[in-house]
């Protein structure tokens, strides 16, 4: 049985969730993975109303949709980060508050474990997110970086996340970090690093993310293989780099979009990210949750975008063999 479908519904938050919900059955998805922002899935309401995951299950059912993950990125990121007026632009009022930084990084906390709580009553299992960074601005080490402030940055992941993990794990819920730059666990080694700061708990794992990987030129394919007891939710994301000698992979501070820039994300099936061999290394570890389609392209409107997409996904995805192609030679098997 081919794995479901998806549409992250992050990059639709513009439209109410019924909106959104009739597109993606049109386009052929078989579910969304609701994001925390909108109306899509709003944490303190799902909390203090009784009936409000039974009110958008209904709703999704009414269009013949799946939820099996939700996700709050937004909010996680602000966990670890060092805040400053930008978060004020994608954070909700009540974690923003005064803005003061270590409020915000305290309230955003909170509003994680609250995350975990609420996709417990809705019946999903698995929360996708950010945990932010406090050294990803000491990526470059110029000034030279002591490495004592990068081992403070990784105490201070558990010193914050294992509380919201705690959390996680009373509610039988995964936190899956999408493995990202500016973010604690940007590739394998920082990921291995994450892993072993948490103590290895089974709350923390992935959302599986190749576009990010892509363009740092980090094997996603060994990514998988690497933390392939770990690999909780799947995003299904295209990227390129375009590097013609005057940009590279860092975009030369230009917008996306801006044909100068050294990378791009790119709709499915248009970047150069081998789908196939991601397709047949998830078959390898035996992954049978959802592929979510978080489509993204600055260059193509987004409703033909999310249409081939989902069309790319079914045709590419495949079930792994029952029989090997020469036991069919086998008289047992005849």
């Amino acid at each position: 049985m081919s794995r479901p479908v998806t549409l992250c519904t992050s990059q639709w938050a513009d439209l109410p969730l019924e909106e959104v919900a009739r597109l993606a059955q049109d386009f052929g998805y078989d579910g969304l993975e609701l994001c925390c922002w909108g109306d899509h899935f709003e944490v303190d309401k799902a909390l203090a109303d009784n009936s409000y995951c039974d009110r958008k299950r209904a709703l999704l059912q009414k269009y013949n949709l799946q939820v099996f993950a939700i996700s709050n990125h937004l909010v996680g990121q602000a966990v670890l980060d060092v805040i400053d007026d930008r978060h004020r632009n994608v954070l909700p009022a009540a974690v923003w508050g005064d803005g003061k930084p270590e409020g915000v990084n305290m309230r955003a906390a909170e509003a994680m474990k609250d995350t975990a709580r609420a996709a417990q009553r809705l019946g999903v299992d698995v929360v996708n997110g950010f945990t932010g960074s406090s050294i990803w601005h000491l990526l470059y080490s110029f000034p030279p970086v002591p490495q004592d402030w990068i081992d403070r940055g990784f105490d201070l992941l558990a010193e914050r996340w294992n509380p919201i993990l705690d959390v996680f794990a009373e509610c039988g819920v995964k936190f899956a970090l999408e493995v990202h730059p500016t973010e604690i666990a940007f590739d394998i080694y920082t990921t291995e690093r994450a892993i072993e700061s948490l103590g290895g708990r089974p709350e923390f794992g992935f959302n599986f993310d190749p576009s990010h990987l892509h363009w740092q030129f980090v094997n996603p394919v060994e990514f998988i293989r690497s933390f392939q007891d770990r690999i909780y939710h799947v995003h299904m994301k295209d990227a390129i780099t375009m590097l013609n000698g005057r940009t590279g992979i860092l975009a030369s501070h230009l917008n996306f979009g801006d044909y100068r820039r050294g990378w791009e994300f790119r709709s499915l099936g248009r970047g150069g990210v081998d789908f196939e061999a991601i397709i047949r290394a998830l078959n390898d570890i035996g992954y049978q949750g959802p592929l979510s389609v978080e489509w993204e392209d600055a260059g193509m409107e987004r409703l033909h975008g999310a249409r081939e997409s989902c069309e790319f996904v079914k045709r590419l995805d495949f079930n792994i063999s029952q029989i090997a192609f020469d036991g069919a030679f086998d008289k047992k098997n005849q």
